[in-house]
């Protein structure tokens, strides 16, 4: 759905708390995305005292818990499948909504989806990412980009956990270890794109840019790639926007 902006988030073991600890999902529990369902992109969302308050176009706004407690069916992201709670009152209002039935599922604290092995320094685990619990992408990477689109884009296209300023275009290639508010992080993998990016997360349209033009000067082993997935190696604090990035 539409991206959260925020302030200040707490570190936890998933990455950023509450993110994507929710799952829309089809009959047969298998995870829908905009990579789809491009309007998904507009179902805006805001955080309330008790959970997230959930828009779609000019309807009434729906109010998601941040948690549920119920009994677990199997779902599926990708090749993994794990445990998740079904909030049936949610899902009525998303089938509705989307006029095709869907469902809406939590994932418990008790279900913990691994990393995978070659990225994992301590068992690490993510919540229904697509595997990897946060993702960094650097301002000057997003302006070396537009820089070559006739069209500008924003920062909400990569749908990034984490913007930095400063520094070059790309330097998140790079990055190994860093922390941030004394929080120490690794970058393991770099982000291969979809075609998420190619979505105006305004309007819900598609089109070829920004993935085109990136498949000219970002393109490894047949994959176009822009951020970097990260880990938290420690996961009792917070970060806040203006907070010191440093390369250790």
């Amino acid at each position: 759905m539409g991206g959260i902006a925020l302030n200040q988030s707490n570190i936890e073991e998933r990455g950023l708390k509450y993110d994507r600890r929710w799952m829309l999902c089809n009959e047969q529990n298998e995870f829908i995305t905009q990579r789809e369902f491009n309007e998904l992109a507009l179902f805006k969302l805001q955080l309330s005292t008790n959970g997230f308050a959930v828009q779609y176009k000019n309807e009434q706004v729906f109010e998601i818990p941040f948690s549920i407690e119920g009994s677990t069916e199997t779902v599926k992201v990708w090749d993994d499948e794990c445990e998740a709670i079904e909030y049936k009152e949610a899902s009525e209002w998303f089938s509705k909504m989307m006029n095709f039935t869907c469902k809406l599922f939590y994932m418990p604290n008790e279900t913990e989806r691994k990393v995978g092995e070659q990225y994992s320094v301590n068992n690490e685990i993510t919540s229904f990412t697509d595997g990897f619990p946060i993702l960094i992408i650097g301002e000057e990477s997003l302006n070396d980009l537009n820089n070559k689109l006739a069209e500008k884009i924003t920062i909400n296209r990569f749908r990034p956990n984490i913007v930095f300023s400063g520094g070059n275009a790309f330097d998140e290639d790079n990055f190994i270890n860093f922390s941030i508010n004394k929080i120490q992080f690794k970058g393991v993998k770099l982000c291969a794109r979809c075609v998420i990016i190619t979505i105006n997360q305004s309007t819900g349209k598609s089109s070829t840019e920004p993935l085109k033009t990136l498949a000219t000067y970002r393109t490894v082993n047949n994959n176009v790639m822009f951020g970097k997935n990260v880990i938290a190696l420690q996961t009792n604090g917070f970060i806040q926007v203006n907070d010191e990035l440093k390369l250790l």
